[in-house]
């Protein structure tokens, strides 16, 4: 049994974010949708299909539903596409429980959901790689492209996550984003999300695209309808509005972060490189890169990931409720896939939480582990809250973008030595 008195006294924040929010979300994809004059374009009864990803957008049922409708009172004929490369276990089951997941049927969107993980190939890229298109889509009359603009969590650029990669890994499906992160090794991944991208535009009926930016509380900020000839311009500016949104942690240096969760509904590698500092070396900042995290404790996965634990070999300790909840096969199909597959590797785990952290602490060097800077967060989406340890209390009193909302008490544990959850007095 650990000596729960050795460590430190926790005490918790709420951040203060500036935040833009749009609060009747259907009504401004109508309001954007407007501005495209789509109606030149669509004729009676021409079919569209509409992505659909694996990431957990705030309200997308909503947002999904409304270009759904939008469409059909243009007389078009909508219908929704798996758009997430390998994700689901790269089955069309997978990925058809992702979506259900996040109310996305085809009862609640009134359209029907074609689904199938078989491609054709477009052409070559000018790299001479196979530009791989959803098949169920290709034989659509036009196709609408709907996603979230945000950093990549592996790769830089002025293009990074958005609608862009949604041509290519998105709709690429298992087959071509596997061939897409193969390609990376030895090409940029700017090169090739610009070129596959423009090869897809120009041959597969692309006629418009959403983007959506979310806030530092993981809302919706900004949504934009989006013609393709402007995809690459716009969303080089809706990643730097997207960036500067970020919800962030408070601090430059931990020696220990705890994640209650990971997965693919939060971030690509589970936990948001971004956030935690890592996207460069899955176990340490690199360069300039901020937060410093020495060590990283992993609590469990989220519902949604349904045994997807990519991301779960970045963090050096995890509890082994979070291993028993990983599917292997699905983790590995992934992290093959995206070629990132130290992600899959297992931490050392333990059964319990105390001994966890306490193992976590014999290895941050000299500092004492009730002189520790421990952070406690639920995932690297939902930041407005933490728990942080006392080495953060002269600190944090002195700024203004902080709430400390109690004072400094002990870590709480239930009889078999796990974290339950804190509640200021």
């Amino acid at each position: 049994m650990v000596d729960l008195h050795t460590f430190p006294l926790m005490f918790r924040i709420r951040q203060k974010f500036n935040v833009t929010e749009v609060h009747d979300v259907a009504s401004e994809v109508t309001a954007q949708l407007d501005r495209l004059s789509l109606a030149d374009k669509i004729k009676a009864n021409q079919t569209v299909a509409i992505t659909a990803g694996s990431r957990g957008i705030h309200k997308i049922d909503v947002i999904l539903k409304a270009v759904v409708n939008y469409l059909k009172k243009l007389g078009a004929q909508p219908f929704i596409v798996p758009a997430m490369g390998s994700h689901g276990g790269g089955t069309v089951d997978g990925q058809l429980k992702i979506l259900s997941s996040f109310g996305v049927t085809e009862a609640a969107m009134g359209c029907p959901i074609k689904a199938s993980m078989d491609t054709i190939v477009v052409c070559e890229s000018t790299e001479g790689i196979p530009v791989h298109f959803d098949q169920m889509a290709s034989q659509a009359d036009h196709v609408f492209v709907c996603n979230r603009i945000k950093p990549h969590t592996d790769f830089n650029g002025q293009i990074q996550s958005g609608l862009m990669k949604m041509l290519l890994i998105g709709l690429g499906k298992h087959h071509g984003a596997r061939i897409y992160h193969r390609a990376i090794q030895d090409y940029s991944f700017d090169q090739i999300l610009r070129s596959v991208a423009q090869e897809v535009i120009q041959r597969c009926n692309i006629l418009a695209g959403l983007a959506i930016v979310e806030n530092s509380l993981d809302t919706t900020a900004k949504l934009e309808a989006v013609l393709p000839d402007q995809f690459e311009a716009r969303e080089k500016e809706l990643l730097q509005l997207a960036t500067n949104s970020m919800a962030r942690l408070p601090f430059d240096f931990a020696h220990v972060l705890l994640i209650d969760e990971i997965g693919k509904n939060i971030s690509g590698t589970g936990m948001d490189t971004n956030v935690v500092g890592r996207k460069f070396d899955d176990h340490k900042a690199t360069g300039a890169e901020r937060p410093i995290i020495k060590r990283i404790i992993v609590r469990g996965l989220t519902p949604e990931t349904d045994g997807n634990a990519s991301g779960i070999g970045m963090s050096e300790f995890a509890l082994s409720r979070a291993i028993k909840q990983m599917d292997v096969e699905k983790t590995a199909t992934n992290c093959i896939t995206s070629n990132h597959v130290t992600a899959a590797m297992i931490p050392l785990h333990y059964a319990d939480d105390a001994t966890a952290m306490a193992r976590a602490l014999e290895t941050i060097g000299l500092t004492q582990p009730q002189d520790a800077k421990i952070a406690w967060i639920r995932n690297t989406l939902q930041m407005e809250t933490m728990e942080c340890s006392q080495a953060y209390w002269d600190e944090f009193q002195q700024r203004t973008d902080l709430e400390i909302l109690c004072e400094p008490r002990p870590f709480t544990f239930d009889a078999q030595q796990n974290l339950t959850q804190f509640v200021c007095e």
